[in-house]
């Protein structure tokens, strides 16, 4: 019996692609940049599944191109925002995800993006690099305080509760916004009313929310003239959430003291990009995620996912379970 053919979009860690290659007839993106529209319309058709990464966009028009025989896609990734998930589910496409492996390793690098940029750190690296460091200074690169200070949550997800939980060894207060999401006692954590509330408050404020049509520029002009000129604008949920322009705009006029952005619109940044000359701005490659062991159990999910799908079988992670009707 002939093995399903399934259009792998990039080159995964081993534990999922060794999945995938033994039950699949795999064609697999060798490139290190993600395959062209083109390529994706062509490398899709005729197959049964689809393993993506978040930089393929996943539409209608692909799917048709791809055929009626195809059974799956699989995102390996929690967010799906490249997906138009709502042109899967009319023709009964389950797509998959992979939450949860990804909370701690990201709950960390939140932090540690929250610590580098309210020390100052990579500002003083470079700092040391460019031959500038002369003596000791009382004054030198003066940054934030964390104990005492108020960190604010918007979003209070897996993600966002992991921030809580490594706040408490940091004596932050920590106010999360998150309509609808009661509070969690042994967090310690309390919910600001408002956005306005949560912004004007804090001394921190860690973005973990999806990109959606409401969340989209969530973070403009109006919220970051809410916030303290003392405070630190974390970003590792979706580049869209946070207006750059309006970013740089306060940046550059002091009206914010940093900002660390793991995700920025577009991703690459180009480098001629004007956050990328402020030394209050740092920002990475979108490496929230990027452990070994997450990176692994993450590729492992998703093949999971898409293995379940191409046997007919219930995707164990799966974010349009209506394609199952009542089952």
């Amino acid at each position: 019996m002939p093995k399903p053919k399934v259009f792998v979009t990039r080159i995964i860690p081993d534990k999922g692609l060794d999945l995938v290659k033994d039950f699949c007839d795999a064609d697999i993106w060798p490139g290190e940049l993600p395959p062209s529209r083109a390529d994706m319309l062509e490398r899709g058709r005729g197959v049964e599944g689809v393993l993506c990464l978040l930089t393929d966009k996943i539409d209608g028009e692909l799917l048709d191109a791809a055929g009626p025989q195809l059974k799956v896609i699989s995102n390996q990734a929690v967010g799906y925002d490249n997906i138009v998930v709502p042109d899967a589910t009319v023709r009964g496409i389950p797509v998959g995800n992979t939450p949860g492996i990804l909370t701690d390793a990201t709950a960390d690098f939140a932090f540690a993006l929250m610590m580098a940029a309210g020390r100052r750190i990579v500002e003083g690296e470079r700092y040391v690099r460019a031959g500038l460091w002369k003596t000791w200074s009382p004054s030198l690169l003066l940054g934030a305080d964390f104990s005492g200070a108020t960190l604010g949550l918007v979003g209070f997800g897996r993600i966002g509760q992991a921030m809580a939980k490594r706040a408490q060894g940091f004596d932050l207060r920590v106010r999360y916004y998150d309509p609808g999401q009661p509070p969690i006692p042994e967090l310690n954590a309390s919910p600001a009313e408002s956005l306005e509330m949560l912004l004007r408050e804090s001394d921190f404020v860690s973005l973990h929310v999806p990109l959606t049509a409401q969340t989209r520029h969530m973070i403009n002009a109006e919220t970051l003239a809410q916030m303290k000129p003392s405070a630190v604008l974390i970003n590792t949920a979706r580049g869209p959430v946070v207006d750059q322009r309006a970013l740089y705009a306060a940046l550059k006029a002091h009206q914010l003291f940093a900002a660390a952005l793991d995700v920025t619109d577009p991703e690459p940044l180009p480098a001629d990009h004007p956050l990328l000359e402020l030394d209050n701005c740092l920002i990475v490659p979108h490496i929230a995620s990027a452990s070994r062991i997450t990176r692994d159990k993450m590729a492992q999910m998703a093949a999971e996912n898409l293995i379940a799908g191409l046997k007919g079988e219930r995707l164990p992670n799966c974010v349009n379970p209506e394609v199952y009707g009542g089952v």
